[in-house]
């Protein structure tokens, strides 16, 4: 009963830098302004994803991992949680210069490891991606950058944002998104961030948004340097779809397919399927029930769906595929 493609109500977050091209771009209605982030599929307490379509319309996420566990999440995992979380991030403005700790070092700091990913799905000419610091930078030379302002020029590493471009981005990375970028984001279900540069800027009550230079130092890798994008890799292809592996790590595999015509996707039932439209319209189906999905949806296929289709609706379609990694 529970085995079909299960559509989310996404979650909005209305921090400071956000826009508005999440509204604009797919048509959502009743996000705030600005709109940052919509969490797509999200099993956080501050932003719990609830079913919208079929039987179990209206079951919470965490519900769902709770009730169903393996044919849901996967042979694969035995969390108690769904373990990614998947967002659309708009950037307005420039994101704080932060770091999240990793599976190695969060115990130091009592926070929540979290690798994550982009998927540049939109971007503004010359805007950029900070991600890592310039080759040789020491964590001398960083703290004096961060003192005297020069942070931006002196330490960080940067990169174009092109749409369709990936970047990995491993727990203990500097990082922050530039102004101008809309991405499609997959971490590992944390929420733990250490903010160590924010631009001058105030909050919504006129003061300084805090830092968490302390911690976020006993968590940056000095060897995690420069950006890692990662250009897709196109799979031998037999008829008119293209499938692409975009990044595989331990937490998350993802892959793009390019449809023309149906596609018939088969599984051995270890990890959750989780996709996301980037453009078109796809009609998803399994076990008999069908979602419609425009450009901007994300659609969870449970585990113990094995068998699933994905159907280019009036024109061609572009598909993000995650999985466990």
């Amino acid at each position: 009963m529970n085995i079909y493609p299960l559509l989310l109500q996404p979650v909005y977050k209305d921090y400071i830098w956000g826009g508005n091209q999440i509204a604009q771009q797919y048509g959502r209605q009743g996000t705030p302004a600005p709109c940052a982030e919509s969490w797509e599929i999200s099993d956080r307490p501050e932003g719990l994803s609830v079913v919208l379509n079929g039987s179990q319309k209206g079951t919470t996420l965490h519900t769902l991992v709770k009730t169903m566990g393996a044919d849901l999440l996967g042979t694969h995992s035995a969390s108690t949680a769904f373990p990614l979380l998947i967002k659309i991030i708009d950037a307005k403005q420039d994101l704080s210069v932060q770091v999240h700790p990793n599976d190695a070092n969060a115990h130091i700091t009592g926070g929540e490891p979290k690798t994550e990913m982009w998927i540049v799905l939109d971007a503004l000419p010359g805007a950029m991606i900070y991600a890592g610091t310039k080759p040789g930078v020491t964590q001398t030379q960083f703290e004096a950058a961060l003192s005297d302002g020069t942070l931006e020029t002196v330490a960080l590493a940067k990169v174009p944002a092109k749409p369709g471009r990936a970047i990995f981005v491993p727990g203990g990375r500097v990082h922050a998104i530039g102004a101008g970028c809309l991405l499609l984001e997959i971490q590992q279900n944390s929420n733990t961030t250490y903010r160590v540069y924010d631009w001058g800027r105030v909050g919504h009550d006129g003061t300084p948004r805090p830092l968490h230079l302390e911690q976020a130092l006993q968590v940056i890798d000095w060897d995690n340097g420069a950006p890692e994008v990662v250009p897709p890799l196109a799979h031998p292809s037999t008829g008119n779809n293209q499938w692409w592996d975009i990044i595989h790590c331990p937490f998350f595999n993802t892959k793009r397919i390019d449809l023309r015509e149906p596609e018939e996707c088969t599984h051995d039932g270890s990890s959750f399927h989780a996709l996301f439209v980037t453009k078109g319209t796809a009609l998803i189906g399994a076990n008999g029930v069908m979602a419609s999905a425009a450009a901007g949806t994300s659609c969870l296929i449970p585990a113990a769906a094995t068998n699933y289709t994905i159907t280019p609706i009036s024109g061609p379609a572009s598909v993000i595929q995650i999985m466990l990694g």
